[in-house]
């Protein structure tokens, strides 16, 4: 097992609970069952808290993907056989190659060959997570229509469930969800009851979501409209027929951040489309551009828009006409970050101080145990050179464009006391760290420091390390009793301790080297 796989066991047996939901209700049964046996008897000792989908890829090994890794559940490639009994225990498919489990959130989607046959399936795996629109909820009890953005897999759907259920049952509110491949309100013509009493409207076939829409306005006096994936120019049509008519709507739209919006042709017209202007002599000297720049073209769909980033953390532009405005001109938006934690030093655990030579500089970012990577900003240094280290190391990290969207800056040691940067630095409230020289060489020394990166050669002890760590927690946990670890080496206790505090349990070393080891107590 590498060191990526033994990490993520650490992390996915925690689920997400550590950071979002207070409840979650998912089924996870119902979709194993549907899995040739030998599959369910592998998936029932991986860990299956934040467990996303299970890949079968015909002629390829079964996986169960998690946020940060993907575990393989045979050596045995998918067959012919292995498809069958999946699609014979889950039906038909949809015009949209979609299919699900009555009564749950979960989705199969299937891929086929030129001759319509299915030799590919991604079973998806859907829960109803509350506590979700915390962070937003403001916003959304606000009335203004809100557009939710972000990466496939980061909860935006989720995060509609909760918002139909919240707006319709806590306020009352006529709330209509238009469900394309009951995505929101799941399989089945009861609606789950993840989105409370909210109304569900299913699309029969994707092409409908628009008319489906203007139906929901037409016919059924909604106060309040929610929508997934507006991905058509007919449906960013409809949203704005929809806006207009007072109804509040509540969607998300395909695009990371609101600059993809904004350079997308056919779902611009969302925040207000974009017009290429001629200006003037003079209006081009008063504005100090160029005579051909592009405008906004009328007034946004959407009032706010959220781009999530993480499953605990957004960027809310609480003005989507000023903030377009502010990307047309050339200048970053600057949105409100809400929830996540900046990157700090994380506290050494009790009698490992001798931890603190073993690294260039023994740093572990709090994000780097969290599902989102860590975002790294290079000033006065080659991003390039940056990503290259980033992709051989293969840390949970990426390079950002601009000060304010990263957790730490990076940079030469010569130009560490640049005004310019410590303005950056203090404004964006994150830390700087410099190399002297800028080579890979001396970027990767950096980060495999801040990264905590073990050596090739530790691999195998790793992930023997946290199979082990992993055992003790859930014996402790079930039995109430003390349990003592095997020893090893300072920077391994170190990830011992780390795993131990995200079961919310205790734990300390004991004993002399070479045969210090931690002993982990029951709360």
């Amino acid at each position: 097992m590498g060191v990526a796989t033994a990490l993520s066991d650490s992390r996915s047996s925690t689920g997400y609970n550590d950071v979002t939901p207070k409840t979650h209700l998912d089924d996870l049964h119902l979709l194993i069952k549907l899995l040739p046996p030998e599959l369910q008897t592998s998936l029932a000792l991986q860990p299956k808290g934040d467990l996303l989908e299970i890949i079968l890829d015909l002629g390829r090994v079964p996986q169960a993907r998690y946020p940060d890794a993907a575990l393989n559940l045979s050596s045995r490639p998918v067959t012919r056989k292995d498809l069958d009994t999946v699609i014979g225990a889950v039906g038909e498919f949809g015009a949209d190659n979609r299919a699900g489990i009555e009564g749950t959130l979960h989705r199969i989607s299937a891929i086929r060959n030129r001759r319509s046959q299915i030799i590919g399936l991604t079973l998806r795996v859907g829960r109803a997570v509350y506590g979700t629109i915390d962070l937003i909820r403001d916003i959304v009890e606000s009335g203004k229509n809100i557009l939710l953005l972000g990466r496939p897999g980061v909860g935006k759907t989720t995060k509609l469930r909760e918002v139909a259920r919240v707006l319709a049952d806590d306020f009352g509110k006529r709330v209509i969800v238009i469900d394309t491949s009951n995505e929101i309100g799941g399989d089945g013509d009861v609606p789950h009851p993840a989105i409370g009493s909210a109304r569900r409207m299913m699309v029969a076939h994707p092409d409908r979501q628009h008319a489906v829409m203007i139906e929901a306005v037409e016919n059924h006096m909604p106060e309040v409209i929610i929508v997934d994936e507006i991905g058509t120019a007919t449906e960013a049509m409809a949203a704005r027929t929809i806006a207009e008519r007072g109804v509040q709507l509540i969607g998300t739209a395909h695009g990371n951040i609101l600059e993809n919006l904004v350079l997308n042709p056919t779902l611009s017209d969302l925040v207000g489309g974009v017009q290429t202007v001629t200006l003037s002599d003079e209006e081009a000297r008063l504005r100090g551009t160029q005579k051909t720049v592009n405008e906004r073209k009328a007034p946004p769909t959407f009032d706010i828009v959220v781009e999530i980033t993480a499953r605990d953390e957004v960027i809310v532009h609480p003005d989507t006409a000023q903030a377009v405005d502010a990307i047309l001109s050339g200048v970053q938006p600057k949105g409100v970050r809400r929830g996540g934690a900046s990157p700090v030093q994380a506290p050494m655990p009790p009698a490992e101080s001798e931890l603190a030579n073993e690294t260039v500089k023994d740093v572990l970012f709090i994000r780097s145990e969290r599902q989102s990577p860590v975002r790294i900003y290079a000033y006065a240094l080659s991003r390039d050179s940056v990503e290259r280290v980033i992709r051989d190391l293969q840390l949970k990290a990426r390079t950002v464009k601009y000060p304010d969207q990263a957790d730490l800056i990076v940079t030469l040691r010569s130009r560490e006391d640049d005004a310019s940067l410590q303005r950056i630095a203090q404004a964006a409230h994150v830390p700087v760290f410099s190399v002297k020289k800028n080579t890979t060489a001396q970027i990767r020394q950096l980060l495999r420091g801040l990264f905590h990166i073990v050596p090739g050669d530790k691999q195998d002890e790793i992930g023997e390390m946290v199979r082990e760590t992993e055992r003790a927690v859930q014996q402790v946990k079930a039995e109430g009793v003390v349990a003592e670890l095997a020893p090893r080496s300072a920077a391994l206790r170190q990830m011992q301790h780390r795993i131990v505090t995200r079961h919310g349990l205790i734990a300390e070393s004991i004993g002399s080297e070479p045969n210090r080891h931690l002993v982990i107590y029951p709360m």
